[in-house]
């Protein structure tokens, strides 16, 4: 898979060298990550790729051609499926299922809000708009990390199979959205918090039981939102 991350803040994303997902993505060639610097497809000596939005208003919004340009560019390798997709306050919230979505593409182009916003036009461009929540950034590169890590750890070979069955809102019944588990380590005793006898026990059974109530109690108990039983 390869993820085309367009932006103005490129030196953001040095730190996703440092992320093992990503590194193990990169070495086992499930994943290729492209920081694409959109002031590189702007026009003049300036590489302007902002301007004051038309009707007035604060600050400045994104311009239409530097960016379809940058996508463009970005097509122009051919990948196999494409989704191009803007990070931006009015999109869809964004969770698990969308993550599953996108990493079924072979080309993933997230496109990075900044600013006041980016020209309406852009979003002609793009096949879907996504958003992390209702709040807002003041650019979309930490959405576009949030996005990229969360589809680069699902592709084959990255993480081990069994880790993505029993993670938060992985739930072998899909009708059901749960939170992972509680887990504990040594010591099985810390200021006198234990850990639950039934993890010490060897009884393979009853830990999977007590998992799967634990799971829905928590989901219940901090997001009842996500219909646990």
């Amino acid at each position: 898979m390869k993820i085309s991350i367009l932006t103005i803040c490129p030196g953001l994303f040095g730190c996703m060298k440092q992320n093992h997902v990503f590194a193990r993505a990169e070495d086992l060639g499930c994943a290729q990550i492209d920081v694409v610097d959109i002031r590189d497809y702007a026009d003049g000596c300036f590489r302007k790729v902002d301007d004051s939005p038309y009707g007035g208003g604060a600050g400045l919004i994104l311009r239409v051609e530097p960016v379809v340009k940058a996508v463009r560019a970005a097509k122009e390798t051919p990948a196999g499926t494409t989704c191009v997709a803007a990070l931006t306050p009015s999109g869809a919230p964004y969770n698990q299922q969308m993550a599953q979505e996108l990493s079924s593409f072979d080309h993933l182009i997230l496109i990075c809000g900044h600013y006041e916003g980016m020209d309406e036009r852009i979003y002609d461009y793009a096949d879907r708009r996504i958003s992390l929540g209702d709040f807002v950034l003041s650019g979309g590169e930490i959405a576009a990390m949030a996005v990229a890590d969360s589809v680069v750890r699902l592709l084959p070979g990255v993480l081990k199979a069994g880790s993505l069955l029993e993670e938060s809102f992985s739930a072998a019944d899909k009708s059901e959205r749960l939170l992972e588990y509680p887990q504990y380590t040594r010591p099985a005793e810390f200021e006198g918090k234990k850990v639950p006898e039934v993890l010490l026990s060897g009884n393979h059974e009853a830990i999977r039981q007590w998992r799967e109530e634990a799971a829905r109690s928590l989901t219940k108990e901090l997001r009842p939102d996500l219909g646990g039983n």
